[in-house]
């Protein structure tokens, strides 16, 4: 049984605590699948075994502590004890990346990591607490990247629930950006179906 299916049926038995949780930790750049679990949580709601808004909600809050939480870290903690964390979970690489797309591109940087370049989101969270860039900022873009994150993936799970894994193991085969485009795309043909729906 590898991981997917191990999280299938822990999110089966165990529900929002495990998806929260498993949210939380992916913040903070331990390497789990989070967005697997948002789109087999978004095929639980479509099947009626999940809510929609608590799926959507501790889904969001999650994300966001956790991202607070490496903020903090990058903070307070500096370079050196972010360093430390990546030697024992992985991602100095990662991070050294990050740190570049936070001085390059501030605000854009931390609003895309959240839903379209996920795997660098973690590692943006601790570079911007280590470059001291504004909190405030920081959360406006981080709020609004980790709902967007949140729907996105949750919906394409409601849309494909009959062929979650199959989705997942086509997802798994391409690149982040495309992975990011295809979320997009899907949100974005959901957002005009049912404006076209509200108009009839």
């Amino acid at each position: 049984m590898n991981i997917n299916d191990q999280l299938l049926a822990a999110l089966g038995l165990y529900g929002l605590p495990v998806l929260s949780s498993l949210i939380f930790f992916t913040s903070l750049g331990i390497p789990l699948p989070a967005t697997f679990a948002l789109v087999v949580a978004g095929s639980f709601v479509e099947l009626g075994d999940m809510n929609l808004w608590w799926v959507v909600a501790l889904g969001a809050v999650a994300a966001i502590i956790g991202d607070q939480a490496a903020y903090a870290i990058g903070r307070w903690g500096g370079h050196r004890l972010s360093q430390r964390f990546t030697r024992w979970f992985g991602g100095a690489k990662q991070l050294d990346r990050a740190e570049n797309t936070v001085n390059r591109w501030g605000w854009a940087g931390i609003f895309f990591s959240r839903w379209l370049v996920t795997p660098l989101s973690p590692w943006v969270n601790y570079t911007s607490g280590i470059t001291g860039y504004p909190y405030h900022r920081f959360l406006l873009w981080d709020v609004s990247g980790e709902v967007l994150w949140v729907i996105l993936y949750v919906l394409a799970g409601m849309q494909f629930s009959d062929r979650v894994q199959a989705l997942m193991e086509t997802l798994g085969s391409l690149a982040w950006v495309e992975i990011g485009l295809i979320a997009a795309a899907i949100f974005g043909w959901l957002l005009f179906k049912n404006l076209r729906n509200s108009r009839k």
